[in-house]
């Protein structure tokens, strides 16, 4: 992810009074930064700019006003639509730290070399995050923690899982297999965390 690249950061869920002012669900760990007075989002695929003019978090997200939505009509308009920001220089993550939308897509095996599908999806939990990866078996919940990734490289589509930790496998994994696919592997060792700042093009990304 580079300077000048957008990035969704937020959900229209709803509304709050007569003025425009909408109920934003934040899919940034930066809202304070990103929903600031004078600062300007995007309705995903659209290049028209939104400035807020005011904005402070609730129970429920954020409740966001921008100048260009005037009143509730015009903010029901853009019920669940998908709000981006421009990734500034300096706000581009390092080695081997990853947005979600980076993640989404990469196909996920289990040591023994038995495919599980791809990430479709992100979410967070108990301070973790948690890849949802569909395949043959169905939609499997998999929280990227060293105990369970062994090889984490999205940036070449490759997560490698320990299918006895997930509860997949009864038997114990074979010692020698699982070395080979250790987390201190040099190229794609788990990070310690896995910078998810912003979800990115959640949709389809």
């Amino acid at each position: 992810m580079t300077a000048g690249e957008r990035l969704v950061v937020a959900r229209v869920r709803g509304f709050h009074g007569l003025r425009g002012t909408m109920r934003l669900e934040s899919l940034t760990d930066l809202a304070e930064q990103r929903f600031a007075v004078g600062k300007s989002l995007f309705v995903e695929g659209s290049d028209r700019p939104l400035t807020v003019v005011e904005s402070a978090p609730d129970s429920l997200g954020w409740r966001v006003r921008f100048a260009e939505v005037s009143d509730r009509t015009a903010s029901e308009a853009l019920r669940d639509v998908y709000l981006e920001a421009v990734v500034a220089p300096g706000e581009e993550l390092p080695r081997g730290e990853f947005y979600w939308h980076q993640i989404i897509g990469a196909a996920v095996s289990d040591v023994d070399g038995t495919a599980l599908g791809k990430v479709v999806d992100m979410y967070r939990a108990g301070g973790a995050e948690v890849m949802v990866v569909m395949g043959p078996a169905g939609e499997l919940d998999v929280p990227v923690v060293r105990s369970i990734v062994r090889i984490f490289a999205p940036a070449r589509g490759e997560i490698v899982v320990d299918g006895v930790a997930l509860g997949l496998r009864d038997e114990e994994v074979d010692k020698q297999e699982s070395a080979g696919v250790s987390s201190s592997s040099p190229e794609a060792g788990v990070p310690g965390e896995v910078r998810v700042a912003e979800s990115g093009s959640e949709p389809g990304a």
